[in-house]
């Protein structure tokens, strides 16, 4: 493995397993078995000496027959006092140190109600004594651990400290952290390191990460609401603090999880599995992984496990960023295990390199069973760089969210400027080509300028200007070169140029869509559609949209729209096409394109009534529901007789095409032909075009429903 950086990154489990009833499972397979899983001296030393002082009067509550204690006097700590409700194990344990050890003292004592003066010592240790106490939540058990930790307040100094090993199960971090905040005390969790060949596992299905809480004791203030909770995940990293006691839980809950999936992937594999790794200094997600085994490659010496780093902006990929694809990329990379990682906007990133040090102690963690300990992992990714991405603007809309407006670099070195609505990070809700020249220009000059200060990204290339100008003729959307495609069945398509249609375009985004028909399409006149004056904002300042006396764009919800279209009659000229590209904002539904409110039967008869009789109605079907996908397609069926679908294998957008008389129904071969003749009329001398697809071919796949 190249590199091995200490880098303070936390792991963020995976939602996928929210549903895991973690400790249920792990006290079923325990059974009666005695605690013997928070370490030996050698796991704990680290935080021992970290919050324990040579000097310092130590008390030990519930010391037990552990030897835990002498280890420490044998390295200089000697001043400790044990205690334990057991005659038995004191006799014994003054029995086993009364020579060896006379400084220090083992008494027998109730930690409920300790003999000691007040503030008689400056830290009270518990290896596992309120884990073994705080077995459940009934009221008896309660009263006694609230006994127990305010003796353990009483016998602290004002700055001393309560050093508690624990499993923190949820009930148990609940009790411990409510009680000292309450008091007012600072509390930290600090997760015990281990090495990845010393997991500390209760039985083969499980591993448990321990915790030490440190409460430190601070000087009452009357009227003081102060609290203070923070989270120490690493041996030398700093601690994060938090908001709340709830952001605490959920925080140690989340390593918890991630040390039970290591453990699962290390025995037999969870199939595709996810989780995001957070800059321990701002607890926000720098990195995630993907993790996809290929059980049908052959093993061999060298194809354990590789890592492969997808450059910034192309996360959004069908091969990087859908399931489907992983597994594709992972069985031609032939590697038994794959990790793809996907670098984070907003965070910065110093190149290959630094990235490898930075992941390899953590992606070590999640390496398969039968792995040799000392087998290097390779990283890969394509083009040898981390490619280009600039944040260009960042806001906030009410209606769709937080939104970026971020310029990317291409497999083919050209510049692309996407809008990204964070909820759906991996989404492209728009993107437009930058112009070339200009790039070319704009980079030559910045170039010049920074030759002494370059960066160590290994891509040379700049990211664009804020106002590099936006090529109008190059449509970045599949589904929007097949929407464009599909004007072939108005028929004449040699003629459109000089038919005056009328359009309307439900879901504006950046605006390329109609921007491309208003100036391919000189007659035409065309009514966008925007429920969010936010989107409009953005098409105008960064996506070159600008509207004209063809061109309108009317801020109101489509179902209204068309509702009060439909209603005015004969009053109001139909549309020759109306195409739908607007998305759910509902992640949970399982279409998410459009909103099911614009398929509905009732719906679709009042955009039937909009159109003109040989016009097409033109939408963008996203539905993962196969069975909600065949009740779209029969209500649009009734609606629309005609109804051809364009499917492509590995793509989730399908597009329809509806008429509304069967008659008008084309042929395969008829529509590939008057698509080549559109393709022709459009590439007009002088006319800006982009030939890097060909209009025919987004038609291929078409199939009469």
């Amino acid at each position: 493995m190249a590199g091995g950086g200490n880098m303070n990154l936390l792991p963020k489990s995976s939602k996928e397993f929210g549903s895991v009833d973690y400790w249920e499972k792990f006290f079923q397979q325990r059974g009666k078995k005695a605690f013997e899983w928070y370490g030996t001296y050698l796991d704990l030393c680290g935080v021992l000496h970290k919050y324990i002082k040579p000097r310092e009067k130590v008390l030990v509550i519930g010391c037990g027959n552990s030897e835990l204690s002498e280890q420490l006097y044998d390295v200089g700590y000697q001043d400790i006092v044990n205690i334990d409700i057991s005659e038995v194990v004191i006799k014994q344990m003054k029995e086993r140190n009364a020579s060896r050890r006379p400084r220090m003292s083992f008494l027998k004592m109730d930690m409920t109600q300790m003999e000691f003066p007040d503030a008689s010592f400056q830290v009270v240790l518990d290896k596992g004594t309120l884990d073994a106490v705080l077995t459940d939540e009934e009221e008896k058990t309660l009263q006694l651990v609230d006994r127990m930790l305010a003796e353990v307040g009483r016998v602290l100094q004002v700055g001393g400290r309560y050093l508690c090993i624990s499993l923190a199960q949820a009930h148990i971090l609940k009790k411990a952290v409510g009680h000292f905040s309450r008091e007012g005390w600072m509390v930290r969790v600090h997760q015990v390191a281990h090495s990845r060949d010393q997991v500390l596992e209760a039985e083969p299905q499980f591993s448990l990460p321990v915790f030490a809480f440190i409460m430190t004791k601070f000087r009452p203030v009357p009227g003081s609401a102060l609290q203070i909770f923070e989270l120490c995940a690493q041996e030398q990293g700093k601690p994060v603090r938090l908001e709340s006691a709830e952001q605490l839980a959920e925080a140690v809950r989340e390593r918890q999880q991630y040390a039970w999936l290591c453990s699962q992937l290390r025995k037999a594999g969870l199939g595709n599995v996810s989780l995001d790794l957070c800059s321990g200094d701002t607890g926000e997600p720098r990195y995630t992984l993907h993790v996809v085994d290929s059980p049908t490659v052959k093993p061999t010496r060298d194809n354990h496990f590789a890592i492969f780093i997808i450059p910034q902006g192309r996360e959004t990929e069908w091969l990087f960023g859908m399931e489907e694809g992983r597994k594709q990329l992972a069985a031609s990379a032939g590697f038994r295990r794959l990790i793809t990682v996907a670098l984070h906007r907003g965070q910065q990133y110093d190149g290959m390199d630094s990235i490898q040090a930075e992941l390899s102690a953590r992606v070590m963690e999640l390496a398969p069973a039968g792995m040799p300990s000392q087998q290097k992992v390779p990283f890969l990714s394509v083009g040898g760089d981390i490619g280009v991405r600039a944040v260009q603007h960042q806001d906030c809309s009410p209606l769709s969210g937080e939104y970026v407006i971020e310029d990317v670099q291409g497999d083919d070195r050209r510049f692309f400027r996407r809008l990204i609505f964070l909820s759906s990070r991996n989404v492209v809700q728009s993107e437009a080509r930058l112009l070339k020249d200009a790039s070319h220009r704009v980079q030559k000059k910045r170039k010049k300028e920074k030759k002494k200060q370059r960066s160590t990204s290994a891509s040379e290339d700049l990211p664009p200007a804020p106002g590099q100008p936006i090529d109008k003729s190059y449509l970045c959307c599949e589904h929007h070169k097949a929407m464009i495609a599909g004007l072939t069945l108005l028929r004449n398509p040699e003629q459109l140029l000089d038919t005056p249609l009328a359009l309307l375009v439900v879901g504006l985004g950046g605006g390329s869509l109609p921007l491309f028909v208003h100036d391919h399409f000189p007659r035409s006149r065309v009514d966008a559609v925007e429920i969010d004056p936010s989107m409009l904002d953005v098409a105008t300042q960064w996506f070159g949209f600008s509207q004209s006396d063809r061109m309108k764009v009317h801020i109101a919800d489509g179902l209204d729209y068309i509702t009060s279209l439909s209603g005015a009659g004969e009053a109001r000229p139909p549309y020759d096409v109306i195409m739908f590209d607007v998305d759910s904002k509902d992640p949970t539904l399982g279409m998410s394109c459009p909103p099911p409110a614009f398929v509905e039967p009732s719906f679709l008869q009042k955009v039937r009534s909009i159109l003109t009789p040989e016009g097409v109605f033109i939408l963008n079907l996203v539905c993962r529901d196969s069975g909600l996908k065949d009740s779209v397609l029969a209500d649009l069926k009734v609606a629309f007789p005609l109804l051809y679908v364009r499917r492509i294998e590995g793509e989730v957008n399908e597009i329809l095409f509806c008429q509304l008389s069967p008659e008008q129904k084309l042929t395969t071969p008829q529509l590939l032909d008057m698509a080549q003749t559109l393709e022709r009329t459009l590439k007009k001398p002088g006319r800006a075009w982009d030939d890097t697809y060909i209009l025919s071919d987004m038609l291929k796949t078409v199939k009469i429903v």
